[in-house]
């Protein structure tokens, strides 16, 4: 088995997550933090408004592991690794108008202020980088997300550009990536 289908079929560790492919079993995980309001108060479409959107948006995930080999991890604490608290990592989209290998989070908001996104966003830079062997990682987040843009800044990504729509493009590039260091950064303090 290649390492990389060895990702759809193994989870990834960090110090404190479980890192997973997500499965149908997930939509109530999905649809529970994407119809949040508090997580998505930084959603540029707002709060999902049904089960249906978050099994299109599921399928949409599944779709890309079984295409790619890798895509969005569903998270949880290596404490309590039945319970999902969040859902990120890599995949392929265009978002707000921008092509590429896109780094993505969102956590329950108990889970917000402990390290928990720059650490898995570090272990998905990891995958990036190390195994998939791109250029490049780009994330976009609105201007007044503050707490994501700290976070994507704390992990090492620059602030590229603008997108359409006003949504802020950061980039991760490799050669930047190798000389970071590989340690999580302190947690973004929690209301930032």
């Amino acid at each position: 088995m290649s390492e990389l289908s060895e990702l759809a079929v193994r989870p990834w560790e960090t110090a404190r997550l479980l890192l997973r492919a997500p499965t149908a079993d997930d939509l109530e995980a999905v649809f529970a933090l994407h119809a949040d309001p508090i997580a998505n108060r930084f959603s540029a479409s707002g709060p999902m408004p049904t089960r249906e959107a978050s099994a299109e948006l599921l399928e949409s995930w599944l779709a890309h592991w079984r295409e790619h080999g890798y895509g969005y991890w569903a998270i949880a604490s290596r404490e309590e690794p039945q319970r999902l608290i969040g859902f990120g990592g890599v995949m392929n989209r265009c978002v707000a108008g921008v092509k590429g290998l896109h780094l993505y989070f969102r956590f329950l908001p108990q889970a917000w202020g402990q390290g928990l996104a720059s650490e898995m966003a570090l272990a998905a830079l990891e995958l990036v980088f190390d195994t998939l062997h791109e250029a490049s990682v780009l994330a976009v987040v609105l201007p007044q997300n503050t707490p994501s843009r700290k976070t994507l800044e704390r992990i090492g990504m620059l602030l590229k550009t603008s997108s359409e729509g006003g949504s802020l493009v950061y980039e991760m590039t490799a050669e930047r990536f190798a000389q970071i260091p590989r340690t999580p950064p302190a947690p973004t303090p929690f209301g930032a």
